[in-house]
């Protein structure tokens, strides 16, 4: 009786704050659905198309010529509800409006049931594009650099163009979603943080992401504070998936050894050899090397190593034979020295965050 009755305060608490943050969000003009709206947009959830942690994904119509995505939240979560990683996403996405950030239409919350509505991208995640060997040959490697340039300048705006600095904490394939015209836009902002761009801490209880893409800062201490690299780290590994075609935490086999694929690569531009993968010609051979380079740069286990967004667009849009090859990210770690190999770093020292109440 105790449990039934703390988990019913809990909710009600949790609608009440919900309803509260709505009020103070109606001047931003963003749409409000009830569920029963919610219902007629999805024709009663017939067409699902994902499903993740925090909920459910449907297609909508909201008329003949608007197709729209509903995330339908799950009702019941750790803690009583879900009503903080809800605020989290609209009061965060609601305020920003970027090319390669996916558009919030609308929203509902009626009653403990909670749903968003997105802009319709018919395209899918890049997650088939990156992993799929059936799928990558849709896509050119000149087209997979123009993805990997959108995909950075989005979290360049997310880390700099915004009034505060925002920490995405989740990014990899599945929340990168391609338009008609294979325009990445990211999505999926439940586990991100709005911080301040003073200098200071990010504080943090638990890890958040993704295994494969959460950078070692957020599991241990040891690999310095957590800050925006850790979005540049997720980056990195995104970049490697792109031009491994597979999942890079996953292991390649090559004969009898089996190698870490990111490792494998480094291995590969360290010795000088080819890639070894599927290109067509001297421009392709240049992007996939380039892709490969950038992406080790950002995934250096000290946040300090690892280049800012900015600089991960100079170097994406540069010539790629000029860039250095980054340090090993593979060699047992050292205690990090914030001065080490300065000279070869491209980037500027780790400016580092503190995070909004």
């Amino acid at each position: 009786m105790y449990w039934f009755h703390r988990q019913k305060k809990i909710k009600r608490e949790d609608h009440l704050k919900i309803e509260r943050f709505l009020e103070d969000y109606k001047a931003l003009k963003s749409a409000r659905y009830s569920y029963a709206d919610i219902k007629k947009i999805t024709n009663q959830f017939k067409d699902k198309v994902g499903q993740g942690g925090y909920g459910t994904v449907y297609r909508g119509q909201l008329s003949n010529d608007v197709h729209v995505t509903v995330k339908i939240l799950n009702n019941t979560k750790v803690n009583g509800g879900n009503g903080e990683e809800y605020i989290n996403e609209v009061g965060i996405i609601v305020t920003i409006h970027h090319v390669n950030v996916v558009r919030l239409v609308g929203y509902c919350a009626d009653g403990f049931r909670r749903a968003l509505i997105f802009e319709f991208l018919p395209n899918d995640s890049l997650e088939k594009f990156a992993i799929s060997d059936r799928d990558k040959h849709l896509l050119v490697w000149k087209k997979l650099l123009e993805i990997a340039m959108g995909i950075a300048k989005g979290i360049e705006y997310l880390h700099q163009g915004c009034d505060q600095q925002i920490l995405h904490f989740d990014i990899k394939p599945q929340n990168i979603l391609l338009d008609e015209n294979l325009n990445p836009k990211i999505t999926d902002f439940g586990l991100a943080k709005l911080c301040s761009k003073e200098q200071s801490v990010v504080s943090m209880t638990t890890a958040r992401g993704t295994i494969g893409y959460i950078a070692p800062e957020v599991f241990s201490r040891n690999f310095e504070n957590v800050s925006y690299k850790l979005d540049i780290y997720s980056f990195g590994m995104l970049l490697l998936e792109m031009v491994g075609g597979k999942k890079n935490f996953d292991v390649m086999v090559n004969s009898t050894n089996q190698i870490y694929f990111p490792e494998w690569i480094y291995n590969r531009l360290d010795s000088g050899e080819e890639l070894r993968i599927c290109i067509h010609d001297e421009g392709d051979a240049k992007i996939a090397k380039t892709l490969a380079i950038v992406g080790l740069w950002c995934i250096q286990w000290y946040p300090v190593d690892r280049p800012s967004m900015h600089v991960v667009i100079q170097m994406l849009e540069g010539d790629g034979d000029t860039l250095i090859k980054p340090p090993n990210p593979f060699v047992p770690a050292n205690p990090p020295r914030v001065t080490r190999q300065a000279s070869r770093r491209p980037h500027n020292e780790l400016e580092i965050l503190v995070e909004c109440e």
